[in-house]
C-alpha cells in the first residue's frame, strides 16, 4: 500500500514507521522543516522514543520512509490517509481544531477516490462525522461512503513505548459506514500486529465499536476513567494526611479485592492526555459533574503540594527551592501541562526562589520554559520533587547541600535517605 501519515510527532512518527516495517512505503507530512529534514535523514527529531532511531536509519535508506511538507507529494493515490495532528482544548473545555482543520483542508485538496481517511488525534463526540466528513466533501469534491471512506480509530499508546503499546491493545475503529468500517479492518490488520492477550472479553486485534460516535467515547472514556481515579485517589491523600493514615497501605489493602482499582496520588496529572482528554469530554457533556470535579481536583495539587511543604518548612520568603523535574513524568522529554508550571508559580507567589533541575533538559532549555537552572550540588532550603525520574530515587541530602524540608510529590524516594531532612509524602501524615 502506498499509506500518507500526517503529522511526524511523537505518535505520528513512531506510526509511519511501524506502518513501512510491515512493507508498505509511507510518506510523512510535517509543517516543521526540520522534522522533515531530519526523518529524510534517518535521525529521529526528538529523543527517548524505544526503537525509533533504529526503525529510521533501517527504513529511510530502502525508501520504504519518506517524509514531506507539501500535500501534493503526499496525499493523491494514498490507499490510507491517518492523521495525528495535535488538538488543543482551553480550561473552559474548549477545542481549538485550528491545526486539524487546517490539515484537513490541505489533505481535501488532494484527495483521490478509493482513499481510507483515518482520524487517530482524539475528538469530541460526533466531530468525524459532523466536522470532517463535510469538510473532506467540500473540500475534495468526492463523496464519502462512494468515493473515499473516514473513520475515527483513536491511539492508545504512550509515547517512549509506542512500539510495544501498538501490539498490546486492540485497535478501536469506528466507521461512518459499514464499507468503511471494513476497510478500516482491513487496513489496521495489515499493518499492526497484536500480541495474545488472555485477559480480553475477544481476541486481541482490531475491534469494529459500530460506529465513529463509539469509537470517540471509547478513547474519552478509558482516560477521563483515569482522571477521574487518580482525583479520588488524591482526594483519599489529602483526607489521610490529615488523619495519620498512610493512604498507600490503604490503597495497597483495598486493591487486594479485584474489584478496586485505585491509581496512585501524586503532585500532577501531567502530559497530553489524562489532563486533556476530560475537557473534549465536557464539550460534548457540560453537566458531567464527576468529571469536573475531578479535574479540579487534580489541577490543584500543585497548590496543594507546596502548602505542604509551607507547613513543614514556615514563611517562604526569599528560601531557595529547588523544584526536581520539568517533564510531566519520568524519563519522557515533555512538558505537556506538567506540574513544574503551576508548582513554581505558587513558590513564586509565596516569594520564594525557585530554581528547576532535570536531567533531560539543558540549562537553555530550562530558561527557554522560563525556569532559572539549579544544579545538584548547588545550595538549596527545601526542595519538591516534581517527576519521578529514576536519578531522583538515589539522591541524598549531599547532592542538595544545606536541605531542610523535602516533599516527595511522586513517592520517588523514602524517608531512610534523607537523615536530618524533614521528609513528606503526599498522603502519609
Amino acid at each position: 500500500m502506498q499509506i500518507a501519515v500526517v503529522g511526524l510527532g511523537k505518535i505520528g512518527l513512531p506510526l509511519a514507521a511501524q506502518f513501512a516495517s510491515k512493507g508498505h512505503r509511507v510518506v510523512g507530512v510535517d509543517i516543521a522543516p526540520d522534522v522533515v529534514r531530519l526523518v529524510n535523514e534517518g535521525l529521529e527529531p526528538f529523543p527517548g522514543e524505544a526503537g525509533l532511531a533504529a526503525a529510521l536509519a533501517e527504513l529511510v535508506p530502502t525508501g520504504a520512509l519518506r517524509a514531506t511538507i507539501d500535500y501534493a507529494d503526499a496525499i493523491p493515490d494514498s490507499d490510507a490517509i491517518v492523521l495525528v495532528v495535535p488538538l488543543f482544548v482551553d480550561d473552559e473545555a474548549r477545542p481549538d481544531f485550528r491545526s486539524l482543520d487546517a490539515a484537513t483542508e490541505e489533505l481535501a485538496g488532494h484527495l483521490t477516490p478509493g482513499t481510507l481517511v483515518s482520524y487517530e488525534t482524539t475528538l469530541p463526540v460526533g466531530t468525524t462525522r459532523d466536522r470532517w466528513k463535510p469538510m473532506l466533501e467540500k473540500g475534495s469534491g468526492l463523496a464519502e461512503g462512494v468515493d473515499f471512506h473516514v473513520v475515527f480509530s483513536p491511539e492508545r499508546v504512550l509515547t517512549g513505548r509506542v512500539f510495544v503499546d501498538l501490539r498490546k491493545y486492540p485497535k478501536l475503529i469506528g466507521g461512518l459506514s459499514e464499507v468503511g468500517a471494513q476497510r478500516a479492518a482491513d487496513f489496521y490488520a495489515d499493518v499492526l500486529d497484536f500480541d495474545e492477550r488472555t485477559d480480553l472479553p475477544r481476541p486481541n486485534g482490531v475491534w469494529d465499536l459500530g460506529s465513529a460516535e463509539a469509537s470517540e467515547l471509547a478513547k474519552l472514556a478509558e482516560t477521563t476513567y483515569r482522571d477521574v481515579n487518580i482525583g479520588l485517589a488524591n482526594q483519599f491523600a489529602r483526607f489521610a494526611g490529615t488523619a495519620g493514615i498512610d493512604v498507600y497501605r490503604v490503597i495497597e489493602a483495598a486493591n487486594s479485592q479485584p474489584y478496586s482499582h485505585i491509581h496512585q496520588p501524586g503532585i500532577a496529572v501531567g502530559g497530553h492526555c489524562i489532563p486533556v482528554y476530560p475537557r473534549l469530554y465536557l464539550w460534548n457533556d457540560p453537566d458531567a459533574t464527576v468529571v469536573r470535579a475531578a479535574r479540579e481536583a487534580n489541577a490543584s495539587m500543585p497548590e496543594y503540594t507546596v502548602g505542604l511543604l509551607e507547613g513543614a518548612f514556615g514563611d517562604l520568603a526569599g528560601a531557595r527551592i529547588g523544584v526536581l523535574g520539568a517533564a510531566y513524568r519520568g524519563g519522557v522529554k515533555e512538558t505537556a501541562f506538567s506540574g513544574v508550571f503551576p508548582t513554581v508559580a505558587a513558590l513564586r507567589e509565596r516569594g520564594a526562589i525557585p530554581r528547576v533541575h532535570d536531567p533531560l533538559y539543558s540549562d537553555a532549555e530550562l530558561a527557554a520554559l522560563g525556569f532559572e537552572p539549579y544544579h545538584l550540588g548547588e545550595p538549596l532550603d527545601a526542595a519538591v520533587i516534581q517527576a519521578d525520574h529514576r536519578e531522583y530515587a538515589e539522591l541524598g541530602p549531599e547532592r542538595l547541600p544545606g536541605l531542610r524540608v523535602l516533599v516527595d510529590g511522586r513517592r520517588s524516594s523514602s524517608a531512610d535517605r534523607w537523615p536530618g531532612v524533614t521528609y513528606r509524602v503526599i498522603g502519609r501524615a
